[in-house]
């Protein structure tokens, strides 16, 4: 593959976890106006994302699997469009149905669905295609398209709430078109080699991957689904006191909500750039990012004042930074490409479980008290940072392949 082709790929691939991304970060800094435009709560309001992200954690097991036993593009393409349309359906609603809230949450669970399709897929895509320290730098580029779309959302979310309350709506159609055209035209995948196994089958060899590595395996999705959670929770937090305490709306609350984003972004690409097949480099990232989360939440007891709070809290985000990548390429890695699909699904399963109970966690926790919220958002990382010091192994023969190769041991088709 020429190097212009292979950046058009890259291109394609980046494309698709950007537009998911979209999904929840583009509606949070409309969710107090949604608020006041539904009469609905708070906690209402949060749903929308709640209800997006587990349909997207349901569905995502099943359309992992038929990954493995199709084609990512066959999954991957009318998960985008079925993405859209919801979006559609949603803004439809908002403009001019009677009672659109039911409406809006129906087209936000279509979302969820076709989400499920996109970023983790996606991630199993860049396994397929790429191997060894370029393998890790795509998923590095893969995860900084994450942040990236996380950035420019809630900028795009205020700048289409502008025009009407219910814009970001309709903006998700337009975002998916794009995604769509590129991966149908530049993702070319190779023919399977041989018939997918039968479901029994693919599902006795999952077994046999946990059985085997699930012990680090669960502590690295958890370590995923928690750097979401917080990230999102701290958000909502944010969003909700930049429009009570400070009367700060439309653009300038979307600047101000893409800053830690912002440097999650660069730190999660500079990481997936950086750390090739380093298994126990990747440790020991994973462990700082951890390390400087927790220093962050907790330090954010102390700071109300906008300008200090936000520099305190991009800490946080630079952990969060690190974290990811590595924890990408430890689970993409973890599995042949014959269960890649479900295993990376999984995966992004419980990250949009994360990012479900974040917001109305939050919302609760601002209700009790900012210090508790901040101390148990600590007390969460730290723990995690812990079990991901202890039960994440990596041995001599994981680490010390010369030509860069992945360094796990695969658990492939056939099973024993």
């Amino acid at each position: 593959m020429s190097t212009k082709g292979k950046g058009l790929v890259i291109l394609a691939i980046g494309s698709i976890p950007l537009i998911m991304t979209l999904g929840n970060s583009m509606l949070i800094p409309i969710l107090p106006r949604m608020e006041k435009e539904l009469g609905v709560s708070a906690f209402q309001a949060s749903l929308t994302i709640t209800i997006f992200s587990v349909t997207a954690a349901i569905s995502i097991l099943i359309l992992g699997y038929m990954s493995d036993r199709f084609t990512r593009k066959s999954i991957i393409i009318p998960a985008l469009i079925l993405y859209g349309i919801g979006g559609l359906l949603a803004g439809i609603a908002a403009a001019w149905f009677n009672s659109p809230y039911l409406w809006i949450m129906v087209g936000r669970a279509l979302q969820g669905i076709g989400a499920a399709g996109t970023a983790p897929i996606a991630m199993a895509l860049t396994g397929d295609l790429f191997k060894g320290g370029e393998q890790s730098k795509v998923l590095g580029i893969v995860e900084a398209s994450n942040g990236f779309g996380k950035v420019l959302s809630p900028i795009i979310g205020s700048l289409l709430a502008l025009l009407v309350w219910h814009g970001p709506f309709w903006g998700f159609p337009v975002f998916v078109l794009i995604s769509v055209l590129l991966t149908a035209f530049f993702v070319k995948e190779k023919k399977k080699k041989k018939e997918a196994p039968a479901l029994g089958k693919y599902v006795k060899g999952l077994f046999s991957v946990f059985r085997h590595e699930g012990r680090w395996l669960f502590t690295a999705y958890l370590a995923g689904a928690t750097c979401l959670f917080t990230l999102f929770g701290i958000l909502f937090y944010l969003s909700d006191t930049l429009e009570t305490r400070y009367n700060i709306e439309g653009v300038l609350k979307g600047a101000i909500l893409a800053i830690p984003l912002l440097f999650m972004m660069v730190t999660s690409f500079t990481t997936g750039s950086k750390i090739g097949k380093d298994m126990m480099r990747m440790k020991k990232i994973i462990i700082l990012g951890f390390l400087l989360m927790t220093i962050s939440f907790s330090a954010l007891v102390f700071f109300t004042r906008l300008f200090p709070f936000i520099s305190v809290l991009v800490i946080s985000s630079i952990g969060t930074g690190l974290v990811l990548p590595c924890i990408n390429s430890f689970i993409t890695g973890s599995v042949g490409a014959a269960r890649r699909g479900f295993v990376t699904s999984l995966y992004g399963s419980v990250r949009f479980l994360g990012v479900a109970v974040g917001p109305p966690i939050f919302e609760w926790l601002m209700n009790w008290s900012r210090t508790g919220m901040f101390l148990t958002t600590a007390g969460l990382t730290l723990l995690i940072g812990l079990l991901c010091l202890f039960l994440i192994h990596v041995n001599k023969e994981q680490e010390s392949d010369p030509h860069g190769h992945t360094l796990f041991k695969k658990f492939q088709l056939t099973t024993e």
